[in-house]
């Protein structure tokens, strides 16, 4: 008879409007691992946040058009957010700092919530990634004058990402969750690390939501259901299509896409909810096992992810 299966320790805590979700497979280095866990979140937020004054980002602004140096920290995050540009062509693009703004995600959504904003000016498309300049072995970065970045989903997932590693250093299999988004480092428990997939990482599970079980890499997931508010007489979210600064036509409402690392899976989700229809064909070309959900709830799968809501593996 096999011993019975031990469940990874854990520890959650609120974070940038979410939730940070730590699971180690021994349960002697949470502590430490919790410790490092939020030295890594508050790095990340010190920064690249986009609601603190003092953040590294946000002072990028008083330097606008001039080449001026960064820290090793955000040469890192600007690479991950250009290079998730590049591989969703232009989907997922950091220079959507004023459309969002504009769209009303202006502060933290803690202080969002409940909000009914007016119409406001006519929104306008994102001025394009390619126009910032980095220089990565330098160290240095343009941004032209009237671009404000927003890293904000990308930062997360790296942050995912930079923190699953760093805690597996401790001779532990580890799992780190901010907001749904989640990254895996280490040897996984037995059987896998097991994942209740739907549209809110906070809700229970529900009776259909599929529990996917992984042993490496991430699971990221995009949804329209929740970070929501009222401009003029719509509600809107905090996905933008760069393309036109405004929230992507209503096809998918959830989308959970695995892939090898948090910030390719991220990448993808958003990328899908704003690329519509032709979401599903885009991600099988690309081999990323995915879920796509439809606002009348109609389940779209792709590339292998398991069409039986009962427990399975995702590669």
């Amino acid at each position: 008879m096999s011993p019975p299966r031990v469940a990874p320790s854990r520890v959650t805590f609120p974070v940038w409007g979410t939730t940070a979700l730590l699971l180690v497979t021994d349960e002697a280095a949470l502590p430490e691992a919790e410790r490092m866990l939020r030295t890594e979140l508050a790095g990340i937020d010190a920064v690249c946040s986009r609601f603190r004054a003092d953040s590294e980002l946000v002072r990028l602004t008083a330097h606008a058009g001039r080449a001026v140096s960064i820290s090793p920290l955000l040469t890192e995050i600007l690479q991950a957010a250009l290079r998730a540009a590049s591989a969703t062509n232009g989907l997922v693009d950091p220079t959507v700092g004023q459309a969002v703004i504009d769209l009303g995600y202006d502060r933290d959504y803690a202080a969002l919530r409940g909000r009914a904003l007016p119409e406001g000016e006519p929104l306008r498309p994102a001025p394009g990634w390619w126009r910032v300049q980095l220089d990565p072995d330098a160290g240095r970065v343009l941004v032209p004058r009237r671009i404000l970045l927003d890293v904000g989903a990308t930062g997360k997932a790296f942050a995912a990402d930079r923190a699953a590693a760093r805690i597996a250093t401790l001779g532990c299999g580890a799992l780190v969750s901010l907001g749904g988004d989640l990254a895996t480092a280490g040897p996984a428990p037995e059987g896998g690390w097991l994942i209740s997939v739907g549209d809110s990482h906070r809700a229970p599970a529900g009776a259909t939501d599929p529990v996917v079980s992984i042993t490496a890499g991430a699971l990221a997931t995009s949804s329209v259901t929740q970070r929501r508010w009222r401009r003029g007489d719509r509600q809107v979210h905090h996905i933008v299509d760069p393309r036109t600064g405004d929230v992507p036509a209503p096809v998918w409402r959830t989308v959970s896409v695995a892939a090898g690392s948090c910030v390719d899976a991220n990448a993808a989700a958003t990328a899908s909810i704003i690329r519509g229809r032709g979401a599903p064909r885009w991600l099988a070309n690309r081999r990323l096992p995915a879920r796509l959900v439809a606002h009348d709830g109609a389940v779209t799968t792709s590339a292998g992810w398991p069409s039986d809501p009962a427990r399975a593996e995702v590669a």
